[in-house]
């Protein structure tokens, strides 16, 4: 393919080639699949090589999975409950600061291109839709963040111990997507007891952001 991203007419479609394939069962190429309840689907410019400058996840999760953090280093991203609902929190990287969206069907959320989020149920099934304004979307995964940057690293950049480090990690071997995973049942449990605990902070320039920001 000559381009892919943004594109604002049709000309990637010829007439002598006559009317190309505009139809796709997308559930045939799964994006992730933790197990049956929590799985993606993805369509983009592969399945339908005419679809320049989009791209779409159908996204299913249950209550104590979640969307890990990460962020799309070449596309915006528009998330819309279909059923269900969730917590959307995004990092602002012009202000340092969280943001907290509860939405339900029928409302949105937009992501700006490059920004850090995550996406938790709130309910006990949630069903969303997300958009892409790229066809060939990138992610980069937190999982991969944590598991593939060498401990050392954090030692020197954030003065906190890398044996520490290693050891918190260690159980991520792999891209998570949809977590926890599976094996990971001590995460599940610790969400499920904790949820929301009202006594955890987070601290961006040394201050404190609220855990709710509706």
């Amino acid at each position: 393919m000559s381009k892919s991203g943004f594109v604002p007419d049709n000309s990637n479609i010829k007439k002598s080639s006559g009317t190309p394939n505009l139809s796709v069962n997308y559930k045939q190429n799964v994006l992730f699949k933790r197990n049956d309840q929590n799985i993606a689907y993805q369509l983009t410019s592969t399945q339908l090589p005419a679809m320049l400058g989009g791209a779409f996840v159908d996204l299913y999760m249950t209550k104590g999975h979640m969307r890990e953090p990460h962020w799309h280093p070449n596309a915006w991203e528009l998330d819309i409950v279909v059923s269900g609902e969730v917590q959307v929190s995004i990092l602002d990287p012009d202000t340092s600061s969280m943001h907290n969206y509860r939405i339900k069907e029928g409302e949105v959320v937009f992501i700006p291109m490059g920004w850090w989020h995550w996406i938790e149920p709130l309910s006990e099934e949630a069903h969303l839709h997300l958009f892409f304004n790229n066809d060939q979307f990138e992610s980069t995964e937190g999982s991969d963040v944590l598991r593939l940057t060498p401990p050392i690293v954090f030692q020197k950049a954030y003065g906190v111990s890398a044996s520490e480090v290693a050891e918190a990690v260690a159980p991520i071997t792999d891209t998570v997507v949809i977590g926890p995973p599976n094996e990971h049942s001590f995460y599940q449990k610790s969400y499920l007891k904790d949820e929301r605990d009202e006594r955890i902070v987070v601290k961006i320039n040394e201050k404190v952001v609220p855990s709710e920001d509706k």
